[in-house]
């Protein structure tokens, strides 16, 4: 008896499109099957690129849903690229234009009208976590992407916008070797360990200074927003440039959301120094949520701790802000390693002690709950 498209459709309804992360099914990927000689069962998927760079994986999981729900005794999946009008049908799907293409919003900071965001919307689930520093090499963007990863693990929806325009690591960090795809205008980021990424690395080599004024730093980190698939996120991280400049004041207003982690070392000029980038935050009305502190100890091959950046750092600027420290990790080299192999420790080494300081910063972030954004123009008139 022949399989129908029914039937094909309710055995892959949990099958998943890997990068956009919804089911085939609703992304109305499925094509009508074909029942071949032999009791052979070929079921064509629709696919946004030819070739695909995740085919295999796309493959295995569809024919592993087949095989669960014994249709047919011999399988075969077909993968074709979608045309330009189906490109456009799912991409009204993923985001009518009228979400963010219409919209612009007021501008407090001298720079053009900008689009409105998804995230700007009412009702929009989706916490932003801006984690800054007051200078480079605290290892901020290590302590994004492997928090990032805690979240994904807890089975939150995350992304990463690499706001480090000049010193973009992110991709890297993540093994990402590929740029985004493209569903007719709208970026796909590239998802990896459960977190999507989009950065201004994907579209500049490694070797290739980004230098832009104001106003094309604002710029970018609009498109990100706004042309960008990002899903139904839980969490979108920044990892925002060391400093208080530019892309600062634009989070301001395109994400007056935002809530602001500052990662600092325990010595006290980095302490003091972490300091201005929290009064920062302050001055653009983003709500301060909470101190990390990196490289808090090294333990020797002794079992004894070493305090090689000093001690209590974290603890002082926290009291100084009046916020929790969420969490202390330790130095260890495997941190550095991962993030040259693309591997981050939450996922080669999840039972480390570093990886379990991670997940204590996670929980300190889930169990804190939004912020609560009160904005002196929004008093209601009597």
């Amino acid at each position: 008896m022949a399989v129908t498209k029914d039937e094909v459709s309710e055995a892959l309804r949990g099958v998943l499109e890997p990068e956009i992360r919804k089911p085939l099914v609703e992304l109305g990927l499925i094509g009508e099957p074909i029942n071949a000689w032999g009791g052979k069962l070929v079921v064509p998927i629709g696919v946004i690129a030819d070739p695909l760079p995740y085919e295999d994986a796309l493959k295995s999981a569809v024919l592993a849903a087949l095989a669960k729900a014994n249709l047919a005794s011999k399988n075969d999946v077909e993968l074709r690229g979608l045309s330009d009008k189906e490109l456009v049908k799912l991409r009204n799907l993923l985001r009518p234009a009228s979400d963010s293409d219409s919209q612009t919003v007021a501008n407090p900071i001298g720079h053009e009208q900008g689009r409105s965001n998804q995230f700007m919307q009412p009702g929009s689930k989706t916490r932003v976590l801006g984690v800054s520093s007051g200078k480079g090499g605290v290892g901020k963007s290590s302590t994004t992407v492997n928090l990032a990863i805690a979240l994904a693990k807890k089975g939150y929806e995350v992304g990463i916008l690499d706001a480090d325009v000049y010193g973009f690591s992110v991709p890297k960090m993540l093994g990402i070797t590929r740029n985004p795809l493209l569903v007719d205008d709208l970026m796909l980021p590239p998802v990896a360990y459960g977190v999507r990424c989009i950065s201004v690395g994907f579209f500049v080599s490694d070797e290739t200074p980004v230098i832009w004024r104001g106003p094309m730093l604002h710029k970018a980190l609009e498109q990100f927003l706004v042309d960008v698939y990002w899903g139904d996120l839980d969490f979108l991280l920044l990892d925002m440039p060391p400093g208080t400049g530019d892309v600062a004041l634009s989070m301001g207003q395109y994400l007056p959301k935002s809530e602001i982690l500052v990662v600092t070392t325990p010595q006290p000029a980095a302490q003091r120094v972490a300091q201005r980038s929290a009064y920062a935050a302050r001055q653009l009305k983003l709500p301060l949520r909470g101190v990390i502190e990196n490289m808090s100890w090294f333990v020797g091959d002794d079992g004894k701790k070493y305090m090689l950046f000093g001690e209590g750092g974290g603890k002082v600027l926290a009291d100084d802000l009046g916020v929790p420290l969420l969490a202390q990790i330790p130095l260890v080299p495997e941190i550095r390693a991962g993030g040259d192999d693309g591997v981050p420790i939450m996922a080669s080494e999840p039972e480390s002690e570093v990886s379990k300081a991670y997940d204590t910063l996670a929980t300190a972030v889930e169990s804190m709950g939004p912020a609560r954004v009160y904005r002196s123009e929004l008093k209601v008139k009597s």
